[in-house]
């Protein structure tokens, strides 16, 4: 891994970081690294990026632990720094901080680790790239099954095209199907006021742009969840000056059809509250949680029920832990889960 290209990060960090280990020998432990890094103008939001990113996981401790822990020990490592350099403790106070740090800076708050997909989304979010494993990797006999196109033959399409001007195992217009997981849509909308979106989608060796009309559009928005895993049914479009793209005439939810469920629970597609009789101080913190949970990672779609009529609200990222923070606002009896 190149930690430098770690998301908040940066160079000067790593450099920081890798010359107090060359200078003090290697980091023990995360409560060791933290005391080492603490006056080396390295902040929560690296720590926090390369604990996302799996740096610490020889360390003993879970990421879930290490990312509801790392704000206490710094903050507890740092306020006795300052009391020492302000000069407001004595030597025998000192001491008895010492003591304190020694006491509490390795009482972490234990978290089971999180689920395989919500780690790799994580190395995704802060690389890039999958390190630890890709989501697709037990389903990859399925998807063969399948599929009857995959980015390496995309791959071959675009050099067959730029060296020879044509390709001989594919032609323009053919029908494929091809499966993989949605990184990226951007939308737009066009001269005739239609929409349609750009998809970059990516399987087990590389990334494929999916172009989506507006009739496909509308009818798969379900499906159009970035981190969704897809099948796509749709013809290809091959030209001589720009890479292979597929054309969508219909997108299905492998997670919500039961293709590619784990575990036998599924995949919650849509979570609606009802908020008929929620107070008005619920209400509030209801909707600073769906602020802070929508955006570009959103995989769930969300309503809001109230007296008897349900409004859509957009989509959010939903896990496990997140679910639980939602029951806990409107009460796990106020949930719905489709």
């Amino acid at each position: 891994m190149v930690f430098g290209t770690i998301k908040n990060v940066g160079i000067a960090a790593i450099n920081s970081i890798v010359e107090e280990r060359e200078k003090n020998g290697k980091y023990e432990n995360f409560a060791s690294f933290c005391e080492r890094i603490q006056d080396k103008g390295i902040n929560k939001k690296c720590v926090e990026s390369l604990i996302k990113a799996g740096v610490f996981d020889d360390f003993g401790k879970t990421r879930a632990t290490l990312l509801a822990s790392f704000e206490g020990i710094i903050d507890l490592i740092n306020n006795s720094s300052k009391k020492v350099m302000e000069n407001q403790v004595s030597m025998f106070d000192l001491m008895e901080e010492e003591e304190a740090i020694e006491t509490k800076k390795y009482v972490f708050v234990e978290k089971s680790e999180f689920e395989e997909k919500e780690l790799l989304s994580l190395e995704k979010e802060m690389i890039g790239v999958y390190i630890s494993g890709h989501p697709l990797e037990k389903y990859r006999e399925l998807l063969e099954k399948m599929t009857n196109i995959n980015t390496l033959n995309l791959l071959k399409i675009n050099a067959d095209m730029e060296e020879f001007g044509k390709t001989v195992e594919y032609k323009d217009n053919q029908n494929v199907k091809y499966a993989g997981i949605i990184t990226k849509i951007k939308k737009k909308f066009t001269k005739n006021n239609t929409i349609m979106a750009f998809v970059t989608m990516e399987d087990l060796y590389g990334s494929v742009e999916l172009i989506v009309f507006d009739s496909v559009y509308h009818a798969s928005q379900n499906a159009l969840l970035e981190e969704n895993v897809v099948l796509v049914e749709g013809r290809l479009s091959i030209r001589e000056d720009e890479p292979a793209k597929i054309v969508a005439s219909v997108i299905k939810d492998l997670n919500g059809n039961g293709a590619c469920q784990e575990g036998g629970t599924g995949k919650i597609g849509e979570i609606i509250c009802d908020i008929t009789h929620l107070s008005e101080e619920a209400k509030t913190k209801l909707r600073g949680a769906i602020k802070f949970f929508s955006g570009d990672r959103a995989n769930v779609k969300f309503g809001i029920l109230q007296d008897g009529n349900t409004k859509p609200c957009g989509g959010i990222y939903m896990t496990k832990e997140i679910l639980a923070q939602f029951e806990e606002i409107v009460g796990k009896e106020k949930i719905i889960l489709k």
